[in-house]
């Protein structure tokens, strides 16, 4: 009984910084600054074409920096996986390593990159070469993106592979199973909790950021992130804000529920 008491100041951080605050959003996005009266007239804006223009819109370059991050993040998880300890160690570190700076310092970082006048454009007109527009669109958003998140689909997906038992590798293959089949009946099904962990990890971030559109898309792509904190620091609604923080939370919660109904129906296929 004496070790429950070692749970209260979690469970004290729980309600303070958790469940209060989200109730207080709930709260307000059920709420008028012309009424006293609970209305769910701020969730019936979010309905307006404007709204759902710029949620779809965060959505597909959400997902679209997934998949870039999967298909990026699982060769090199593999490759780290299949490394000598000494030298797994070091690439992982180095994964790490960039996560240590500021999120903000990072995506500046590809802002001097990217820019008209910055490293790229500058090497391209030295070599003769017309400057690229790279900056301020959809793309270079999603390269922040995916610079950013890429870590989080990478380490899960590690994380599953470098414990796969290399006897069911080798036992696959005195039956006769060559490389690629080997990796698609035997390593891509037991990893697909890795990649359903990072895809879940990465889209979350991706899906409600707003630094990065604001940074390297330049006000010209907006975000539903951005729409949200325009709410609350610019215009001064909260109780739109609010709703709108409530209906990211619960397509994120969807989201995560599909993932996970996957990954459970996968295990019991393979279980029969």
């Amino acid at each position: 009984m004496k070790k429950n008491y070692l749970a209260y100041p979690y469970i004290l951080w729980l309600f303070a910084f958790i469940l209060i605050p989200l109730f207080l959003v709930l709260f307000y996005s059920v709420s008028s600054k012309d009424s006293s009266m609970l209305t769910l007239d701020n969730y019936k804006r979010f309905f307006d074409p404007i709204y759902i223009q710029v949620f779809v819109r965060s959505v597909n370059l959400s997902l679209i920096a997934t998949l870039i991050c999967l298909v990026i993040g699982y060769p090199v998880a593999w490759i780290i996986a299949n490394m000598e300890p000494a030298k797994r160690n070091f690439w992982v570190l180095l994964f790490v390593v960039p996560m240590w700076m500021n999120f903000l310092l990072r995506t500046y970082a590809w802002m001097t990159i990217l820019e008209n006048t910055g490293i790229i454009n500058t090497l391209l007109e030295k070599f003769g070469f017309q400057s690229l527009n790279l900056i301020y669109n959809s793309q270079a958003v999603v390269l922040g993106m995916v610079y950013n998140f890429l870590p989080f689909m990478v380490f899960p997906i590690y994380s599953i592979l470098v414990k796969i038992d290399k006897n069911l590798l080798e036992a696959a293959q005195d039956l006769g199973a060559d490389k690629k089949s080997v990796f698609m009946k035997v390593i891509f099904p037991l990893s697909l909790p890795g990649v359903l962990s990072g895809a879940i990890m990465t889209f979350m971030p991706a899906v409600s950021t707003f630094a990065i559109s604001r940074l390297l898309g330049g006000g010209k792509v907006t975000l539903i992130g951005n729409v949200i904190e325009q709410q609350f620091l610019l215009v001064n609604d909260w109780y739109f804000g609010s709703a709108l923080s409530i209906i990211m939370m619960g397509f994120i919660l969807i989201f995560v529920y599909i993932l996970r109904k996957v990954e459970k129906d996968d295990e019991e296929r393979s279980i029969f």
